[in-house]
This record gives C-alpha cells, structure tokens and sequence, in this order.
C-alpha cells in the first residue's frame, strides 16, 4: 500500500477505493498530487522529495490555520516518506474561472468580485499573520534578500535572454541588475512575502478564494504579491482593472499598516519588473531549455506587459541596459509569434447515446478514448429528471452524492490526463474523448462537462465541447417551433 493511502486509511479510518493523479496542476513544482477518496471522504495527497520544502508548507499551513485564513487543513504527514495529505479544494482555480468568463478584454462582473476578494485576503497574509510567523523554516531562503533577488535576476539572464537570442551588454545589464537590487531592497522587508501569489494557486470554492502553494514564502516586501497577481502573464488583465484592484489592495492594506500610496507606488513598479523577469526566466527553462514547448505561450503575454510598462511607468532608478533589453525581447517576431508556433493540442469533447451512432471524428486522426457510462446510477429513471439533462443543477446534485460516479471520472481523468501529456510532448493536434449512456442525455453529458472543466485548466489545450443527443433535441425543438 502507497504511503498515502496508509495515511488516508488511518486518518479517515477507511481504505482509499480511489486514488486519481493530478496532472496539470503544478507546472515545475516538482511535485506529485493524487485525489484520494473512500468511504465518503476525499483528500489531496503530496508527495514530494525536499524535506525543508514540505515542513515550509506544513508549518506555514498550520499557522496560517490558527489566524483563520483560508488555507488547507493538513490531515496526516509523513515527512520520512516526503508524503501529507490535505483539505481538498476542489479543482476550480481563480485562473479557470477567469477563462470561463470573460470575452477579451470584457471580464464578467463575478470575476472581478473574485478578484477582489483575494486582493482583501492578501494584507491578512502578509501583515497579520506574518507578525508572528516562525521564518526559521523559509525555504531556501528566510528573506528576500540580495541573493533571492540575484536568482531571479540571472535566471531571466541565462535561461530567457541567452536562450531567446536576445543581443545585451553583460557588464551593462549587471550595473543596472546591482542598482535594481539596491532599490528593491530600499523597501521595508518586513512583512510576509507568498512569493507565488498568482491566479493558479488560488482555489474557488462555493465563489470564496482558498489559497495553496505557499511554500517557497519567505520575509520580503509589500509590493512583490500583489505585483504577481496583477501581472500574472496569461491572465492578461486589462490595465484598468489592474488599476482598481490595486487600489482595492490599498484600501485593504490600510487597515493593517499605514499606507502611503505614492511611497507605495515609488518602488511597485520596480517590483512589477522583477517579478515579470522571474516568470520569464521560468518560461525560458521550462520551454527552450526543457522543450516544454507550452510553457512559452506565456510569453507574448509577459511582452505585452513590458511594453505597456515601458510606454507608461517612469522608474525613479535609470536601467539603460536593462530597458534596452526589453525593447529588443518586444520587437523581436520569434518570440512575439511564440504563442502561434507552440502547437495547441485540441480535445473534443463528446457525450452520446449508446442506441445510436458513436460521434465520428473528422480530424483524422481516427477516433479516441470511447467511455460507457450505463453501469452509473441513472437519473434518466426518475421523472423528475425526464426533462433535464446533465448540464442541469438537481442533476448534477444527485450524480455527485454518488460514489461510483467520481470513482468512475476520476479513473477517467488519469487516463486522459496521461494521454495529453504524451500528445503535447509529441507535438500531437488532436484528441477525441466520448462519454456514452443509455439516452446521451444525463451521465454521458455530466462526465463530458466535468472532464472539459478539468482539461480547460490544462496548459496548451483547447476544448471543444459537443452532446450530440442535445444537439439532436434542439434541432427538433427549432424544427416544431
């Protein structure tokens, strides 16, 4: 038996009958995640190898626990086998509600309430918990000091700028890293930095913020969070919003400590840089040195940052060789064509009835994963669900107080999970995953939307959605109107 199951069994005091891999999640963590369920109870099971790592989460988590903020309880721990088990969340993160819901530019207003829950959350964070936070256990630093910033600073260097082909002065781009460093460091460094404080380490449940992901946190400045969450790359928020919620930050953060918004202001933006700088360090040795290839989707994003930042934000420092740099990254085509040239992997996603024809795939690529859901409970047998269909709340309500149904999916989502991870590796286009039931109206369209849900926090995918029976009633609902 896995470790974590033994720590799931002796906590929940019942066998774990499912155990589903979380992938997608994580980016370059380095971690791995199960779901972990039984006997009517579900967890999130780590396993991870850093030892310092996983006691920072754990003793961060607890404290933060004890101040009431909105973190993960964490269940069992075995830290001998690098392994703990945590609160479930759920699977909705800020950034896929973000993509749910907005047109463009067009952000629906939930969205933005979203957001501003967090931005309220987050002085609580850094001012009230961080008071009394035990910053032995920081990992691998205890503050953000010269060193931490000189990580992030050559990392941009070495793996974006020397990899991306970008021309620079190497001793001219060090003066300007030597006088960034010292400004940073001007600001007061005495509260808690989350260090990662971005849309995919935040989780939605029942429309209020839930925060993971906080173990490389350490003590810095203000500034640093709520820049990585306002120019977090592929969240794209348009400048005004960006604006408000930054004010709304304020507003928040005055009820801690005492704000002044130009002092605030003086050094944020220099904050803004770094933090875009680490991110594209990232980037860089995720795509062009690991052939993540869909890590550099991020990266036109991060450009069209840089180049509103350059037309419009005045730095109280002068960085000539630095800033000379950024304007070369943002006029060079390759990489503003990244985002085209990195292969989109498409799955489409079907639901059907098994007394007709199977969905044929007009890729060519000749089919896919084909699942029969007709052994799950069936709403379709009661009549008051004759009407509905799996997109609807009672429906939806009665599958999922069913144990079988999440066994089912998560079984299902490992074996998708698997394949699009090979398929982006292998430069693949397409994938056709079909969920089949008797009437291909309740089950087979509840596990399609379920696992499209899933897929659209997946980076480099495209989902493409279709219930053919639905489709069918419709056009027969048009045709007698």
């Amino acid at each position: 038996m896995d470790i974590l199951e033994r720590l799931f069994e002796k906590h929940f005091h019942a066998p774990a009958t499912g155990v589903q891999p979380l992938q997608g999640q994580l980016g370059g963590s380095g971690r791995t995640l199960v779901r972990l369920t039984g006997g009517g109870a579900s967890s999130i099971g780590v396993r991870h190898s850093v030892r310092e790592e996983n006691v920072a989460f754990l003793t961060f988590s607890r404290h933060f626990r004890r101040h009431e903020l909105p973190v993960p309880e964490i269940y069992a721990e075995d830290l001998n086998e690098g392994a703990y088990l945590e609160e479930d969340l759920g699977d909705e993160t800020l950034f896929q509600f973000l993509m749910e819901n907005r047109e463009g530019a067009a952000i629906a207003p939930q969205v933005v309430e979203a957001y501003r829950r967090v931005v309220a959350v987050l002085p609580r964070f850094q001012v009230e918990a961080g008071r009394d936070l035990n910053y032995k256990v920081c990992y691998p630093r205890a503050k953000f000091d010269r060193q931490s910033i000189g990580w992030d600073l050559n990392y941009f260097k070495y793996y974006f700028l020397r990899l991306a082909g970008v021309p620079f002065n190497e001793q001219a781009l060090e003066d300007d890293f030597g006088r960034l460093t010292k400004f940073l460091l001007s600001a007061n460094q005495d509260y808690f930095l989350y260090r990662d404080f971005q849309s995919r380490n935040i989780m939605l449940r029942e429309g209020q913020p839930w925060f993971v992901d906080y173990q490389g946190g350490r003590k810095g400045a203000l500034q640093y969070d709520v820049a990585s969450l306002l120019y977090d790359g592929k969240a794209d928020l348009p400048p005004e919003l960006r604006e408000d919620l930054l004010q709304s930050y304020l507003e928040q953060l005055a009820r801690y400590v005492k704000v002044e918004r130009a002092e605030f202001i003086r050094h944020y933006y220099a904050f803004v840089y770094v933090r875009i700088m680490q991110a594209l360090g990232a980037y860089g040795y995720r795509g062009f040195y690991e052939r993540k290839e869909h890590f550099l989707q991020s990266v036109p994003y991060a450009l069209t940052n840089l180049r509103w930042l350059d037309e419009n934000v005045q730095l109280p420092i002068a960085l000539p060789a630095l800033m000379e740099a950024f304007r070369a990254m943002v006029d060079a085509p390759k990489l503003q064509g990244l985002a085209a040239s990195v292969k989109t992997l498409t799955v489409r996603v079907f639901s059907f009835s098994f007394h007709r024809q199977m969905p044929a795939d007009g890729t060519g690529h000749g089919g896919g994963f084909v699942f029969d859901a007709r052994s799950l409970p069936n709403p379709g047998r009661e009549e008051r669900f004759r009407t509905q269909t799996g997109r609807d709340a009672a429906v939806i309500e009665y599958l999922n107080q069913e144990e079988s149904v999440h066994q089912f999916l998560a079984n299902a989502v490992s074996l998708v999970d698997a394949s699009v991870a090979s398929y982006q590796k292998r430069g693949f286009g397409n994938l056709m995953v079909s969920f089949g039931c008797t009437g291909g109206q309740h089950r087979s369209v509840y596990l399609a939307e379920r696992l499209a849900k899933h897929l659209r926090g997946v980076g480099g995918v495209e989902v493409v959605v279709r219930h053919v029976e639905l489709e069918k009633m419709g056009a027969l609902v048009k045709a007698g109107s």
